[in-house]
């Protein structure tokens, strides 16, 4: 049994950095080998509180998950345990920004280029545009898509450079968040975008 008074104190760093958000190997390469080391004793732990480490160690990158529940327990006397990973709700362009950006990644994946991909705020704007309904107001279009590139990058998915604050990486995490089945129905999810823009133009 894996509680808090056996618990190596490495372990119960990593689990406090886990329940503040994603952990990354290339931002803290030292938590990040201690999560490694104490893989077994750290997923112990958060099974005991409903959660699941989820690790990418090719992309360098973990978060939490809450455990999915066993419809086997539902006869079960033991009331579920209180949610502490909270699921968001994306808007339209958010999860359209999302897509756009997995996409990218995909496409400069394929093309065997670098791992890492950045695109410039315009390019981004220029990429999201064309599936937002047309506007006579240029200036507050982009300052939309502003808004809804700060929410990309306060949800981890998107980091603006530090050398240039116009300029933006697209974090590997996204393919936590855009998988398999969404790739395999991209080209239909942005058609149905691209619908919406022009029924509300």
């Amino acid at each position: 049994m894996i509680d808090s008074a056996n618990l190596p104190p490495q372990a119960a760093s990593v689990i406090i950095q886990l329940l503040r958000g994603v952990l990354y190997n290339d931002k803290q390469p030292e938590l990040w080998q201690s999560m490694v080391t104490f893989q077994t004793a750290i997923r112990a732990y958060l099974a005991v509180i409903g959660l699941q480490l989820f690790l990418d160690e090719t992309e360098g990158y973990a978060f939490l998950r809450q455990q999915e529940e066993d419809d086997d327990d539902d006869d079960s006397d033991t009331p579920p345990l209180p949610k502490l990973v909270q699921r968001r709700q994306l808007s339209y362009p958010v999860s359209l920004l999302c897509i756009l950006l997995r996409k990218k990644m995909l496409e400069q994946d394929a093309s065997g280029g670098a791992t890492r991909v950045i695109l410039s705020r315009s390019q981004i704007v220029d990429m999201v545009r064309v599936f937002l309904p047309q506007t006579t107001n240029e200036a507050k279009l982009v300052e939309h898509i502003d808004q809804h590139i700060k929410k990309v990058v306060d949800y981890g998915f998107l980091r603006r450079l530090k050398s240039d604050d116009e300029l933006y990486e697209i974090r590997r995490i996204i393919k936590a968040l855009v998988d398999a089945n969404w790739l395999g129905s991209v080209d239909e999810k942005l058609t149905q975008y691209q619908d919406y823009a022009n029924r509300t133009v």
